[in-house]
């Protein structure tokens, strides 16, 4: 008897681990998580950026915090539009896309994301270009260094 109640009891056990295991979130691995750049973003100014990414499944988003273009103005939440363009494997580009920030005040450096985009298990992505546009004034932002500690693998 003991037996048999110890075998129900391991197959009950290995079916909830089972059913735990198929309805966990799918969680896509991107590598590095957080990157920082170089940005030249002409009369706008010029700094660095962080870039943090995550993924799941063929969707990615990656937030971007910066110190290279400065808001002229207080900037209200949600205002600012931003596409970041990376290079794809070295060859094609992808883009970024949002229309999300948190307020930020005159003088502050601009925060924005998330972006969201489309990836493909394998790609390598590098960012080199950062549009961002606040009540039609657009900054566009060139790479002036290469993603640290390296691009983005999803």
């Amino acid at each position: 008897m003991k037996l048999r109640s110890l075998g129900i009891s391991t197959a009950l056990a290995a079916g909830v681990a089972a059913a735990g295991l198929t309805f966990a979130p799918v969680a896509g691995a991107v590598a590095p998580e957080s990157a920082t750049i170089g940005f030249d973003c002409g009369s706008f100014g010029s700094g660095t950026a962080t870039l943090t990414a995550t993924q799941d499944g063929t969707s990615a988003t990656i937030d971007i915090a910066t110190d290279a273009v400065k808001a002229p103005f207080d900037v209200p939440a949600g205002s600012a539009s931003s596409t970041l363009t990376l290079t794809r494997n070295g060859s094609d580009s992808v883009t970024f896309t949002g229309k999300s920030n948190p307020d930020i005040p005159a003088g502050s450096g601009v925060d924005s994301g998330p972006l969201t985009g489309t990836v493909a298990a394998g790609d390598s992505l590098e960012a080199k270009t950062l549009k961002v546009t606040v009540i039609g004034i657009t900054a566009t932002c060139n790479a002036t260094t290469a993603q640290d500690p390296g691009p983005f693998v999803f």
